[in-house]
């Protein structure tokens, strides 16, 4: 059962003059918060609704999330100089989002929202739910003696600062006619790849030092391979190949060149090269990176203590299996690692806990039902109690109960902060029985200082809190849970603000059905006038509150002399609210003309182009050179068909429907500049992007469309309702 619910419901597009059928609507369900930068939440948004007219009251999405991104990419970058983000400026980021944009597209139901209504709490009470206490999330530090805390940072800055990864950037040195031939982007495909190596070896040795080790001798006998490829003058580049595998499985010479050639007719980047094809300096590079690989394994070999293993072991005794904290005695373990997992497995049979399942891809599917039986409190059958302890990949971090624990801990960090939610979600679920308990490794200082593990999943998670308020902390003490605009003063922390007004509706709809009905036939441009001390809304005085809709939006405003600035729906509703004895005033002079501003402030906002892209002025200028590119075509050309594809592209490059299409237009102007195209051909593609994106008919469809009746769409508002106050 999902532990929240988040559903995104938006009207489809339509482009101006086409044919609209019915208006779909999309709903958008999911268990987990945003795992999303500001940038990833601006692009999704694009998939519902226009970059620079949508539907939202903020009209122009480009320009409100140009400086979110800005100032979200600075505290990123200042996390990695710093010990702990700036979370006042993440808070201040995603309360933004959460009030602009989330709100009024987002439905949201926290834990304490569904405990909190006494229609939600009756259905609860029904079904003979109830949900689960959670406890802080605890922390796990381990220390480690003056040589081993050397060899460990000295090992980090080998990792990153020294290796090179060469073994993974073959196609870099690749001389360059080959490059052209087989392999684009060579350089930043194979410097893409060298950092994530580099990036995984840190995560191993923060995982455990055991796998660390594991992890070290393969790189080192692959960069060894490699190096001996060279002096037999054969070097295989072969994706689709694990040669290292072939290798270690006893394939010979002519058995793995026969299988990359078989390869290479379906994929030509696997391939047999010589020495000869490379940069000379690359064998250089090679021999290096192994000659660092052999000493940083030298000197590990001999290291035999775990602190961290030492620390778990006597929290273990300590604590994890009290019985008042934990009456199961049944833990959850995750790590990233699969070498972990065994060696974690191996250290508990040894010390006398030896119902310990370790679970990864290899045996997930085998031993599922085994899982079910003796973890998920849901379970049909019988309980069975053949283990105590699972310890696992990420093959278990969704999808399955395991919620007959009520203990998790964390042995690493995984770097997608989501999988930290998901995780405990496991052991977090309707049925839980105890007070749930969430331990977890942070990375040690030395390795955070370059990988920024702790700091990314900070990041992440106080985004989740920020943007749509949580009931629980999920990683450290320092996140902030949000009381903001959501949550009405005085009640619970994350209860959802719109759900007072909610039951409010609910409940005099079923208690007084008639005057309902009245209210609901009320005719449009229905107005009033309140003196603002008997409403109690001392903020509001001389000022107008506006309720606008069109086919397009609708939009909520308070006009005061001073200003006309638009409303949340929550902003909105609290200042409508009146009691039953409320009588109404006189319209003051002022009203007419402050709803008039209102109107046209609603009209001047759908009317704004501007262009301040999220991508920086590179981006913007690509806009404007392919606009200025399709107003000279159309104005040289007598052709009435390519005249009406330029107006509907340029329609669309006007409103930023479609992100990628200023580019696609532009690839046609470079083009029929370096005398690569020719112009009628590149006029004929302009006229397949106008049918691809803005629905303009092709000849056979136009005899299909000539017997449908258009629905017209217009952005010109209706006035629903409207208030002065004295």
């Amino acid at each position: 059962m999902f532990n929240d619910l988040q559903v995104i419901c938006k009207s489809n597009r339509s482009v101006e003059g086409n044919v609209v059928g019915n208006r779909k609507k999309v709903i958008l369900i999911s268990a987990t918060p945003l795992n999303n930068r500001p940038e990833d939440i601006y692009y999704q948004l694009q998939l519902f609704t226009d970059a620079r007219k949508s539907t939202l009251s903020v009209t122009n999405l480009q320009a409100f999330f140009a400086p979110l991104i800005r100032r979200y990419k600075e505290v990123v970058a200042g996390s990695k100089l710093t010990e702990r983000p700036n979370t006042d400026e993440l808070r201040k980021i995603y309360t933004s989002i959460r009030e602009k944009i989330l709100l009024p597209i987002t439905v949201r139901r926290t834990r304490k929202d569904v405990d909190s209504y006494k229609d939600y709490k009756k259905d609860l009470n029904d079904q003979g739910i109830s949900f689960p206490e959670i406890a802080p999330p605890r922390s796990i530090e381990y220390k480690m003696d003056k040589p081993l805390e050397r060899l460990f940072y000295d090992t980090i800055g080998l990792l990153v600062n020294d290796i090179g990864y060469y073994r993974y950037r073959a196609i870099e040195y690749l001389n360059q006619d080959i490059q052209d031939l087989y392999y684009s982007q060579a350089q930043r495909a194979s410097r893409t790849l060298a950092h994530i190596m580099m990036t995984q070896m840190v995560k191993r040795l923060e995982s455990s030092f055991h796998a660390f080790k594991i992890t070290l001798n393969r790189f080192r006998i692959s960069t060894e391979r490699m190096v001996a490829m060279f002096e037999n003058d054969k070097v295989y580049v072969a994706p689709d190949a694990n040669i290292n595998d072939m290798i270690d499985k006893g394939w010979d010479e002519e058995d793995i060149d026969a299988y990359i050639i078989e390869k290479s007719e379906d994929n030509p980047r696997n391939q047999i090269f010589t020495s000869k094809d490379f940069d000379p300096v690359f064998i250089e590079k090679l021999k290096e990176d192994n000659t660092f690989l052999a000493n940083i394994c030298k000197q590990w070999e001999t290291v035999d203590e775990d602190p961290k293993w030492d620390v778990f072991l006597k929290l273990l005794e300590n604590e994890l299996l009290r019985q008042d904290l934990n009456p199961t005695r049944k833990l959850v373990i995750f790590s990233e690692s699969k070498e972990t997992v065994k060696y974690l497995q191996t250290k508990l049979n040894k010390v006398g806990y030896d119902k310990v399942l370790p679970v990864s891809a290899d045996n997930r599917k085998s031993m599922h039902e085994t899982i079910l039986q003796n973890f998920d409190a849901n379970y049909a059958g019988d309980f069975a109690h053949d283990i105590d302890f699972i310890i696992s990949t990420e093959v278990l971090a969704e999808g399955i109960n395991l919620h007959r624990a009520n203990m998790l801990i964390n042995y690493d960090t995984p770097w997608n902060a989501t999988k930290l939610m998901q995780r405990i979600g496991r052991i977090n679920r309707i049925g839980s029985t105890h007070v749930i308990y969430n331990y977890a490794f942070y990375p040690s200082r030395q390795s955070d200082d370059l990988i920024n593990l702790y700091n990314n999943a900070y990041i992440k998670l106080q985004g989740f809190h920020s943007a749509y308020g949580e009931d629980s902390k999920i990683y450290t003490p320092e996140e902030v849970l949000e009381e903001v605009k959501l949550h009405e003063k005085g009640l619970p922390e994350d209860e959802d603000k719109r759900l007072k007004y909610l039951e409010f509706i609910r409940d005099f709809k079923n208690r007084n059905e008639k005057e309902f009905k009245r209210i609901s036939k009320l005719p449009l441009r229905a107005r009033t006038a309140r003196d603002p001390k008997i409403a109690r809304k001392a903020d509001v005085k001389e000022s107008s509150l506006v309720f606008l809709k069109s086919d397009y939006k609708m939009e909520f405003y308070k006009i005061s002399s001073r200003q006309t600035e638009p409303l949340s729906f929550l902003e909105a509703a609290v200042l409508f609210e009146a009691t039953v004895s409320e009588i109404a005033e006189k319209l003051p002079e002022y009203h007419h003309e402050q709803v008039y501003r209102a109107v046209k402030k609603f009209e001047e906002e759908l009317l704004v182009q501007n262009t301040d892209t999220v991508s920086g002025e590179q981006a913007d200028a690509l806009t404007n050179r392919s606009k200025k590119y399709l107003r000279e075509e159309k104005a040289d050309s007598t052709d009435e068909k390519f005249r009406q594809a330029c107006e509907r592209i340029l329609l669309l490059l006007d409103k930023g429907t479609f992100t990628n299409l200023a580019t696609e237009i532009n690839k046609i102007r470079l083009k029929v500049e370096k005398n690569q195209l020719a112009e009628v051909k590149a006029h004929n593609l302009i006229l397949s992007l106008a049918v691809k994106y803005a629905d303009m008919p092709t000849e056979e469809d136009t005899e299909a469309l000539a017997s449908e009746l258009p629905i017209e769409i217009t952005d010109e508002p209706d006035i629903i309702i409207s208030e002065t106050f004295l």
